[in-house]
């Protein structure tokens, strides 16, 4: 079978993702009744929002521009775009990203996946960078795959706009 996306966007590494995260969730006990979800209709909820938000300013820093109001900008259009994206995901996966999604906008989330002691509002991007290399070299399976969950579900929709494109060079698709 030939798969065209990136490979860590395999319906194998969203189950996986979702079956980790349940697991945490079940660990979690009583919590998760707290948890709200990350996705509402297809789209991300004001918790998961500011979540997408911290964690694509850290894994796009170089790469998103400088200047305070551009970046506004591009990570207004990032969100869009990731809207766009998580729409158009079979049902099971958006159930399994929200779930990913909602717990990581718990303090225990943030703190227990992605060992970020701050809270989402206050953490600066050298911080989060530092947290979410933590996982990325994690000895658990659970954070590894949580870490390129995320980093998927980022990275995809940032590049598929044209904004972006002038940062690495590309030009655009070309004329047939």
């Amino acid at each position: 079978m030939t798969h065209y996306g990136p490979p860590h966007l395999q319906r194998r590494t969203f189950l996986k993702l979702g079956i980790a995260s349940a697991v945490v969730l079940a660990v979690a006990g009583g919590a998760v009744a707290l948890i709200k979800p990350g996705l509402v209709d297809g789209k991300l909820s004001p918790s998961a929002r500011l979540v997408y938000t911290r964690v694509a300013q850290a894994l796009l820093a170089g790469t998103l521009p400088r200047d305070a109001q551009a970046q506004q900008k591009a990570t207004d259009a990032l969100l869009n775009r990731a809207d766009v994206f998580f729409a158009g995901l079979p049902n099971h996966v958006q159930a399994e990203l929200s779930e990913l999604l909602g717990l990581l906008a718990t303090a225990a989330g943030r703190r227990g996946l992605v060992g970020l002691s701050a809270s989402w509002e206050d953490a600066t991007v050298p911080e989060t960078t530092v947290a979410l290399q933590g996982m990325r070299v994690s000895s658990m399976a659970l954070k590894v795959q949580a870490y390129q969950g995320l980093h998927d579900i980022v990275c995809a929709p940032y590049f598929s706009g044209d904004e972006s494109w002038a940062v690495l060079g590309y030009p655009g698709p070309q004329a047939v």
